[in-house]
C-alpha cells in the first residue's frame, strides 16, 4: 500500500449521483406524482459495488493546524475500536475524533435491524423459538486481516468475552457476516489474525485467527467438577479466517489475556497471568512471575493430522495439550512458556518482526523477548526458556500496553502513573546488557486518567507511520461536561512523529471501548451500495405481492423513493408474516427504513439491498408501515397500510 498522503483530501467525485442532487430533484418529481417510477426518475445509473470517496471541498483560507480537519475535509485514518459491553465495534475519523460509524456485532441494534431482521438472527445464533441465543456481547479487542505484513481491507476480527464467540466484519459494507461460538471457553479475550500462513510459506496474507481464553473452567463445563478448581482448564483455539471454524485448540497452564502473531506466521503468543492456575485473587499474585506463553502452529497441527489429540465433551475440536509438564523437551514441544514480570498485561509484536513486548502491570517493567531466540528454544538450542529475553526495563507503574512507531521506539502505557512512555527497544537491550550509558527512556507525557490501551498508527504492521498514537483512558474525571454519575471515557490523540510527544486532542468515548487499530485511509476500499443479485430474496416487480400458505404469509414489497409497492398489506390475527423487502434506489446513501408500529419491528435497506422479518401478527387493528430513514421530501408520505383482520 502506498504512504502517499498528498492528496488525501482531493479525491475525484464518485460515479454514482449523490443524493443531495437526487434529492433537490425528487423533491420536485414527488410532488407530480407519488408513484413509486416518479421516484427513481432521471437515476438509471447502473448498481455496482464501488470504492469509497466523497468530493471533498476546498480547504478555507484559513487552513488548520496539521491534526486538526476543517470543515468539508476527510480524515487520514479510521480508528477501528471496540465498544466494550456495548457489544460493538465503533469507527473513528483520526485525527478529528469524529465517531463515523457503529457497527452492531453481539448487540441487538434497531436502527440497522440488527437482531431484528432474519438474516441478522441467523449470524447472531438463535433458540429453537427463533429467539435470539444470546443478546449482550463484550468486544474487547479488533484486529485487521493482513497480506505481506500488513492490512489488506478485507476483514476485522472482534471478541466477545463474555460467551467466547469471534465476529468477522466485512470492510466493503462494514458488516458482520460471521460469529462462531469456541467450544469449553469461558472469557475468550485476546485475539489475533496470523500475518501469512504458518505451515505453507507460499500463502502470504491471514488463514487463521487466534483466541485466547482467560477463564479457567471444568472442562467439559457440564455440572462435574465444581468445587474442585485444580481440575479446571483454559483453552487456546484456532479458526479458521474463511470458513470461520474452529481448526484445533490447546489446552495451557494460566489465564491467557492479550495475543499476538510473528511475521514469519509460525509463532503466537499470549501473555499470561495467574500461572499458579489459582482459583482465589490472593494466590493469582503469589508467584514473582508470570509467562508469555509461545505456541508453535506447526508442530501443533501435525499433532492433529497425525491424530494424536482429545476431544472435550460433545465437541469435535481436536484438543492438543500445551501444559508445561507435557511440553519438558523443546525439540518436541508445542509450547514455549517464557517468564515475564508478574501478572502481565499485553503483549504486542514490533513492526521488524523481531521482538515480543510483555508490559508487567504488577511489575513496573516491560519485558522483551527476542523471536528468533524462541525459535532457539523450539530446536533445543537454548538452555532455558528465560534465555529469550533480551531485555526487562524498568518504565513504571502499572504497565500495560504497547505501540510502535516503526522507527525502533515503543510506546507503553502506564496506568498506575498516568502516563505514556516513550522508549528505544535497543538501548533497552543494551542497558540490559550492561551499558548503563544507555538512556532508553525518551520521553513520558501526562494522560488523563489511567489509560488502560494505546495503540499508534499502523503499529501492528510492517507499514507503522509514527504519526499517532492513541491513549484510551479509562477515566475522565474534570475533562468534560459533567452528564451524571457515569462519566465518558477519553481517548486522548498523541501526535508521536517528534523526539517529543505532543497531546493534540482528547476525544470522549462511550464507555467501554479497549482496544482499537488506526489503519491509513487508502487501505478501506468500501461499496457505495450494494448488488441485489447477491441477496437470492430479492424482491422484483414482478414477484412483489403477498403469498398464503394455510397461516403462514409471506409479504413480498419494494422500496423505491418515496413509497412502497404495496399501498395496502391484509393479514389474519394469528398469521405467521415474513416481510421481505429490496431497496430498489440505486442512489449512494438513499436509505430506507420500515417500522410497523406495535410489532418491534423496524429495520434498514440500504440501496439495493434485501432483508427480512418473520413475526406473528397476534393484534388485530390497522397499522402504518413507514420508512424511518429520511429519503425523500416526501419521506413522512412513504406509508403502506398494514391491516389485521380479528
Amino acid at each position: 500500500m502506498g504512504k502517499d498522503t498528498k492528496d488525501l483530501n482531493t479525491q475525484d467525485t464518485p460515479a454514482l449521483e449523490n443524493r443531495r442532487r437526487f434529492l433537490g430533484r425528487s423533491a420536485l418529481l414527488g410532488l407530480a406524482g407519488a408513484g413509486v417510477s416518479m421516484g427513481l426518475a432521471g437515476c438509471k445509473e447502473e448498481a455496482k459495488p464501488a470504492a469509497a470517496g466523497t468530493a471533498a471541498a476546498p480547504a478555507p483560507a484559513h487552513a488548520a493546524s496539521s491534526h486538526e480537519v476543517a470543515p468539508g475535509q476527510l480524515d487520514e485514518y479510521y480508528h477501528f475500536s471496540s465498544g466494550g459491553h456495548s457489544g460493538e465495534v465503533r469507527i473513528i475519523g483520526i485525527p478529528s475524533g469524529r465517531e463515523l460509524r457503529r457497527i452492531p456485532v453481539f448487540n441487538i441494534d434497531p436502527m440497522v435491524g440488527w437482531g431484528i431482521t432474519n438474516e441478522s438472527k441467523a449470524i447472531i445464533g438463535t433458540n429453537p423459538d427463533g429467539s435470539l441465543k444470546y443478546n449482550t456481547g463484550d468486544t474487547h479487542h479488533v484486529h485487521g486481516s493482513y497480506k505481506d505484513g500488513t492490512y489488506d481491507g478485507r476483514w476485522l476480527f472482534v471478541n466477545d468475552k463474555i460467551h467466547s464467540r469471534i465476529a468477522r466484519i466485512r470492510m466493503d459494507t462494514m458488516e458482520v457476516d460471521k460469529i462462531t461460538e469456541l467450544p469449553n471457553v469461558m472469557g475468550f479475550h485476546g485475539i489475533f489474525p496470523d500475518k501469512r500462513d504458518p505451515v505453507d510459506e507460499k500463502i502470504n496474507y491471514t488463514t487463521r485467527v487466534f483466541c485466547g481464553a482467560e477463564f479457567h473452567c471444568p472442562l467439559p463445563n457440564d455440572g462435574r467438577d465444581l468445587d474442585d478448581p485444580s481440575k479446571w482448564g483454559a483453552l487456546f483455539s484456532c479458526v479458521d479466517a474463511e470458513t470461520m471454524e474452529v481448526r484445533w485448540q490447546v489446552r495451557v497452564d494460566g489465564n491467557m489475556d492479550l495475543t499476538a502473531t510473528s511475521y514469519d506466521g509460525k509463532l503466537v503468543a499470549s501473555n499470561q497471568y495467574n500461572t499458579e492456575n489459582s482459583a482465589e485473587l490472593g494466590g493469582m499474585m503469589a508467584s514473582e512471575h508470570d509467562a508469555c506463553v509461545f505456541l508453535n502452529v506447526e508442530r501443533i497441527e501435525k499433532l492433529v493430522k497425525e491424530g494424536k489429540f482429545t476431544t472435550i465433551g460433545k465437541s469435535k475440536v481436536p484438543v492438543v495439550d500445551g501444559r508445561k509438564a507435557a511440553n519438558s523437551d523443546p525439540k518436541t514441544a508445542v509450547t514455549c512458556y517464557v517468564p515475564v514480570g508478574k501478572n502481565p498485561h499485553g503483549v504486542n509484536a514490533s513492526p521488524d518482526g523481531k521482538y515480543f513486548v510483555c508490559a508487567g502491570k504488577l511489575s513496573p517493567t516491560s519485558t522483551v523477548i527476542e523471536l528468533a531466540l524462541v525459535h532457539k528454544w523450539f530446536a533445543g538450542e537454548l538452555a532455558k526458556e528465560r534465555d529469550a529475553v533480551v531485555a526487562e526495563v524498568e518504565l513504571g507503574l502499572g504497565p500495560l500496553h504497547t505501540g510502535f512507531d516503526g522507527k525502533g521506539n515503543a510506546y507503553t502505557s502506564l496506568f498506575l502513573d498516568s502516563q505514556v512512555v516513550k522508549w528505544n527497544i535497543e538501548k533497552a537491550i543494551a542497558f540490559a546488557k550492561g551499558d548503563k550509558t544507555a538512556k532508553y527512556v525518551v520521553d513520558r507525557l501526562d494522560v488523563n486518567y489511567q489509560p488502560g490501551h494505546g495503540f499508534a498508527s499502523m503499529g501492528e504492521t510492517k507499514e507503522a507511520d509514527g504519526k499517532y498514537f492513541n491513549s484510551g483512558n479509562k477515566f475522565s474525571k474534570d475533562r468534560f461536561l459533567p452528564v451524571g454519575p457515569l462519566h465518558p471515557e477519553t481517548e486522548q490523540l498523541i501526535d508521536i512523529s517528534g523526539e517529543k510527544m505532543k497531546l493534540i486532542a482528547d476525544h470522549t468515548a462511550y464507555p467501554e471501548p479497549h482496544d482499537g487499530i488506526i489503519v491509513r485511509r487508502d487501505v478501506v476500499k468500501t461499496r457505495k451500495i450494494y448488488n441485489m443479485d447477491d441477496f437470492p430474496n430479492k424482491v422484483t416487480a414482478e414477484t412483489s405481492g403477498i403469498e398464503r400458505k394455510g397461516n403462514k404469509v409471506h409479504v413480498r414489497m419494494l422500496s423505491m423513493a418515496p413509497a412502497f409497492s404495496l399501498p395496502i398489506i391484509r393479514v389474519k390475527k394469528g398469521d405467521e408474516v415474513t416481510l421481505t423487502l429490496t431497496n430498489h434506489d440505486k442512489i449512494e446513501d438513499l436509505t430506507h427504513g420500515c417500522a410497523i408500529p406495535n410489532y418491534n419491528i423496524n429495520f434498514i435497506v440500504n440501496p439495493q439491498e434485501t432483508k427480512s422479518v418473520t413475526f406473528k401478527a397476534d393484534k388485530p387493528g390497522a397499522f402504518w408501515l413507514y420508512c424511518t430513514h429520511f429519503c425523500h421530501a416526501l419521506h413522512l408520505e412513504m406509508r403502506s397500510r398494514f391491516l389485521v383482520e380479528a
